[in-house]
């Protein structure tokens, strides 16, 4: 068996193993990465010699970690190990691949769904039906970029709906308030102002990997995408896409358990800032000085446009240069929501996300 896990913005860890009685055997780990000295890779082999087929990803990163650390107290050795473009959770990355029980991004077919001018709440509620499906293995794992024409502010599932919007400012100003299933921060929305996807993926995608990893790991194209309009991007934080003139956007996920048998699904998806009214978002969100703070505007009375600014391109065209980094990188067709899918939304709708004991299940 073999398996690769290429380190985001580093190197290639490639693993050929064999399984008897459901544990490795004859391991080689290899790839473009350095590692000094030459004897440390026969060590890495070693730890993972013996180790059971079913082990997560920690349990065998720690068996190299252990491994190496022994290497280097060991008088017979006496020197430090250093690894470069490459660590020991990426091996374990490689090996779960061989395996079979993590996936990779070309071991997959993506759906692209063209969903049209619909209402925030539909769009919160086809995340909920699209993590389902991928979940239960219904669906494969799908991109789709938001598009709506009414205002809106879409709270995180944990926030606190008093601390976070203005409810009389939002009834003032007709903007309504949509509580999305996924964590984060809130996003405020007019048409046109914001570039929004979500992306549904099988868990197996991003096995082994932690929150921090994953969002990272799922939003790697988007920096290529970034870079192919003009914008030098990076990830800060968690979940914070930044380039040099401050925050471009923010990401949230939701983790979806195994349905009927399925692989489970995460849902990640990512809000840039293309052109908002910062006046008005001010009346909107309680807190939205703070979030203007990240966004590097210190007024009021400017916008809050970095998409826009740094590009100097209409919002589509950007959404276009977006949907052609990713159908470059990665298998994609196109594809439509079943009608099971668009009645589950509909109804999902309806009694939940346009329901006000849903929108303010955080008071």
């Amino acid at each position: 068996m073999r398996g690769e896990f290429k380190v985001p913005g580093e190197k290639l860890v490639a693993v050929d193993l064999e399984v008897e009685d459901d544990h490795l055997t004859e391991v080689h780990v290899s790839g473009d990465f350095f590692l000094d000295p030459d004897e440390a890779l026969a060590i890495i082999d070693r730890a993972l010699v013996g180790q059971p087929a079913h082990a997560p990803a920690g349990t065998l990163a720690a068996a190299i970690t252990d491994a190496i650390a022994r290497a280097e107290q060991d008088a017979s050795f006496g020197v430090p190990i250093t690894m470069v473009g490459f660590d020991a959770h990426a091996v374990a990355m490689a090996v779960r691949r061989a395996l079979g029980h993590s996936s990779g991004w070309h071991d997959h077919t993506f759906e692209y769904l063209d969903t049209g001018v619909r209402h925030p709440a539909w769009h919160a509620a086809l995340d909920q039906v699209l993590g389902e499906q991928t979940a239960a293995g219904l669906r494969g794992p799908t991109l789709r970029f938001w598009q709506w024409d009414s205002a809106a502010v879409v709270i995180g599932s944990f926030q606190s709906l008093r601390n976070e919007v203005d409810d009389a400012a939002a009834r003032d100003l007709d903007v309504d308030i949509v509580r999305r299933v996924s964590g984060g921060g809130a996003m405020f929305m007019e048409a046109n102002n914001c570039i929004t996807f979500s992306l549904v993926v099988p868990a197996s995608l991003v096995d082994g990997m932690s929150f921090e990893q994953s969002y990272a790991f799922l939003d790697d194209w988007v920096l290529e995408a970034l870079a192919s309009v003009g914008v030098q991007a990076r990830y800060a934080g968690l979940n914070d896409i930044a380039s040099p003139q401050g925050k471009i956007a923010g990401a949230a996920q939701k983790r979806f358990a195994p349905r009927a048998g399925g692989p489970g699904a995460v849902l990640h998806h990512v809000t840039m800032a293309y052109d908002i009214d910062a006046d008005k978002m001010l009346q909107v969100l309680r807190i939205g000085r703070e979030k203007l703070s990240d966004k590097g505007t210190k007024s009021a009375n400017k916008r809050v446009d970095p998409v826009r600014s740094q590009t100097h391109l209409p919002r589509d065209q950007v959404i276009g240069r977006f949907l052609d980094t990713f159908k470059n990188r990665y298998t994609t067709v196109e594809s439509e929501l079943t009608q099971e899918e668009s009645a589950r939304t509909a109804e999902l709708v309806d009694t939940k996300f346009r329901d006000a004991e849903w929108t303010a299940r955080v008071p």
